[in-house]
């Protein structure tokens, strides 16, 4: 039982990616001057390189036809989106409304946690572990990263009002609109020609992905660190943020059990339904939030709730995963 759930936790991301992001933080936190602003090394245009092959080959990825084909099962993806980008922000705003205990200065990061599009390669493994509608976990995680380019900064536009930091909508859609979905239309247009070509080293291009989300932690954390945002935090703090992660996850859980049962979902779209609208993508995380809070030391503490969310679904689902596969 346990060497299979490590096998399981090591399919959906609990590797080596999750201890380089560790090592990141704690190489952020020894040399901080040389992930900082100040540093010799040009940080900045490696990152926005990195980020533009990033979302090129996740457009080469995917497949036209199979996303077209995808549209068929509609009230799917409307329950899916919704709980992503309407039923958990709501639910977030209510539970900080809620908890006045928890640290303000988390509140920005976990209202940005909530508005993040769901996360690819974890919702359509733990879909296919579990026995779920496979086809749909894969068009709506897709649609989901591409839709989060533009709702995510509309969410942060409305929601961030409440912050100390004004985030506008349109340069932010507009940095996102070159960064992000140029690259992806650029990829998709390209597909049938350089697809078939990069196709047997296609996971090879995780490691890509991986490498560039870890410079961005480490560069983040360092100018955090350089700059002692995390000084005046207890342990107790980030203990209390992330007990919070967990009952957030297990919220939304419940609440797409409740409405797939309202709207008789077969088993398989239940699964799906639950997998991706609970999950969060911590690469469109990293990727969106350089944008939208251009300041290193900021982005680290926003970060540090979205890093924690992302351990937890993980683990939290990967066991779901195992214990609905074999039920089934």
């Amino acid at each position: 039982m346990i060497s299979k759930l490590l096998k399981t936790l090591n399919k959906v991301g609990i590797n080596g990616f999750l201890l380089g992001i560790f090592a990141a933080v704690f190489l952020g936190f020894l040399f901080p001057e040389f992930g900082s602003s100040k540093s010799t090394v040009p940080w900045k245009p490696i990152i926005n390189i990195g980020i533009g092959l990033i979302f090129f080959f996740y457009g080469v990825k995917l497949n036209p036809k199979q996303l077209k084909a995808g549209l068929k099962n509609w009230k799917l993806h409307v329950l899916i989106q919704s709980a992503t980008f309407l039923i958990f922000p709501i639910l977030v705003q209510l539970i900080l409304y809620i908890i006045p205990t928890l640290n303000e200065d988390f509140n920005l990061g976990i209202t940005y946690l909530s508005v993040l599009p769901s996360t690819v390669s974890a919702s359509i493994v733990m879909v296919s572990l579990a026995n779920g509608n496979i086809p749909g976990a894969i068009f709506n995680a897709s649609i989901s990263s591409l839709l989060g380019v533009v709702i995510t900064p509309a969410w942060m536009g409305i929601l961030g009002d409440s912050s100390e930091f004004e985030i506008e909508f349109l340069p932010t859609l507009g940095e996102l609109s070159i960064k992000v979905l140029l690259p992806v239309f650029l990829g998709v247009l390209l597909h049938q020609w350089i697809f078939p070509k990069i196709s047997k080293y296609i996971n090879k291009l995780k490691y890509l992905d991986q490498t560039v989300i870890m410079i961005i932690v480490f560069t983040s954390f360092a100018q955090s660190f350089s700059q002692q945002v995390f000084a005046p935090y207890k342990l107790s703090t980030l203990v209390q943020v992330s007990m919070t992660m967990l009952v957030i996850f297990f919220l939304v859980w419940g609440i797409i059990e409740v409405l797939c049962r309202m709207i008789h979902f077969s088993r398989e779209d239940k699964i799906t339904a639950l997998f991706c609208g609970s999950k969060k993508s911590l690469v469109q995380g990293v990727v969106i939030g350089k944008v939208i809070f251009p300041d290193p030391a900021i982005l680290g503490l926003i970060l540090l709730p979205v890093m924690l969310y992302h351990i937890q679904q993980l683990i939290a689902g990967s066991i779901l995963a195992t214990w609905l596969g074999k039920k089934n």
